[in-house]
């Protein structure tokens, strides 16, 4: 399997480490610095493209790879309000795309166990919950696609809550806190807690390094090859 590296910051970086220890080619790699480069036949040298980039470029790359049909796992995230237009162009078209607000297989396994326990709150009216994460100083977007992607999973089960607020405005009692740290070189934390006037409930997964993000971008690459859809790490771990 050929990689294309679409980005390569510090998680392009760990992708091909790993990718290389796994006995995997890298075709390219797609910087600021030559993004020229990236024509059709270009990127077809690549059996399937990672990409973790920039909000403001992820549409434009994703789109390239699908329309020069080749396979593409996105981990960029701040780009929701494009993301439909590119899912219904890669449907249409037999296309082939992964988009996911963390790969690591530990926060895939947080994402199912945050929404059995929202189920089990929405018969608790007396517990509100509230979502905390923290990253390193260098994340563009706040909060993360992964914090998002919780409280989302939260009110689809919560129907006393409408929506979520980002502090440090204040929320409604219907929307959901949300807190953002920003600090030092953290890969990644996420803190679901509900609180009630009696106790509180949390559950936290806290990333160690960048590995575990970028080793489950590889093996959505290569679950992802040879199919066609709109997929998810659901689609990948069978949650």
């Amino acid at each position: 399997m050929r990689i294309g590296l679409f980005g390569y910051g510090k998680m392009g970086k760990a992708i091909e480490k790993i990718a290389l220890e796994q006995g995997l080619d890298i075709a390219w790699r797609i910087t600021r610095e030559n993004s020229g480069q990236a024509s059709p036949e270009f990127l077809r040298q690549a059996d399937v493209v990672i990409e973790f980039t920039r909000p403001e470029s992820a549409y434009d790359n994703v789109m390239a790879c699908l329309q020069a049909d080749v396979p593409v796992v996105c981990g960029t995230t701040g780009w929701l309000e494009q993301m439909a237009d590119a899912e219904a162009w890669c449907t249409e078209q037999r296309g082939a795309m992964l988009w996911a607000s963390n790969f690591s297989v530990g926060v895939n396994l947080f994402f199912a166990l945050n929404r059995y326990l929202a189920v089990l709150m929405q018969q608790r009216p007396e517990y509100n919950p509230s979502v905390t994460e923290t990253h390193h100083i260098h994340k563009l977007d706040a909060p993360s696609g992964t914090a998002i992607s919780l409280v989302q999973d939260i009110l689809a089960e919560i129907s006393r809550k409408s929506g979520w607020r980002l502090e440090p405005a204040v929320a409604a009692p219907d929307e959901i806190p949300v807190r953002a740290i920003r600090e030092n070189e953290v890969p990644g934390t996420h803190l679901i807690r509900w609180s009630s006037a009696v106790d509180d409930i949390s559950i936290e997964h806290r990333a160690h390094s960048r590995e575990g993000f970028a080793a489950g971008a590889l093996l959505a690459a290569r679950w992802l090859l040879g199919k066609s859809g709109v997929f998810r790490m659901n689609d990948v771990l069978g949650l």
